[in-house]
C-alpha cells in the first residue's frame, strides 16, 4: 500500500491549493478514503472523507464550507480542495484510508502565510 501526495505550497490567507493523493496496492474503489493533516507540535487530525463511491463526505468543523474532498476511482486518486485558507490551516497533509488504515506517506505541506 502506498500514498503519495502532492499540490501543497506556500499561499497567502484567502488564497486556494487543490492537493492530490495517488494511492496504489490496494482496491482503491472499495474503502472510505480521508484526508488528515498535522501541524507543528501538534497531533495529526483527521480532516476530510469521502464515500468509496464518492457520494457521500464528511468534515472537521473548522474546514466546512471552504475544503471538497473528492475522489477519482479510475485514476486511484483522492482530492482536497482547500479555499479561504488561514494560517490555522498550515500542516503536513496526508491522505489514507478511513479504517484499516495503511502505513502514513510522505504528506505535502501546506503553508498560509503572509
Amino acid at each position: 500500500v502506498q500514498f503519495v501526495e502532492s499540490g501543497g505550497g506556500l499561499v497567502q490567507p484567502g488564497g486556494s491549493l487543490r492537493l492530490s493523493c495517488a494511492a496504489s496496492g490496494f482496491s482503491f474503489s472499495t474503502y472510505i478514503m480521508s484526508w488528515y493533516r498535522q501541524a507543528p507540535g501538534k497531533e495529526r487530525e483527521w480532516v476530510a472523507l469521502i464515500s468509496s463511491g464518492g457520494d457521500s463526505t464528511g468534515y472537521r468543523d473548522s474546514v466546512k464550507g471552504r475544503f471538497t474532498i473528492s475522489r477519482d476511482n479510475a485514476k486511484n486518486t483522492v482530492y482536497l480542495q482547500m479555499n479561504s485558507l488561514n494560517p490555522e490551516d498550515t500542516a503536513v497533509y496526508y491522505c489514507n484510508r478511513y479504517t484499516d488504515r495503511a502505513s502514513w506517506g510522505q504528506g505535502t505541506q501546506v503553508t498560509v502565510s503572509s
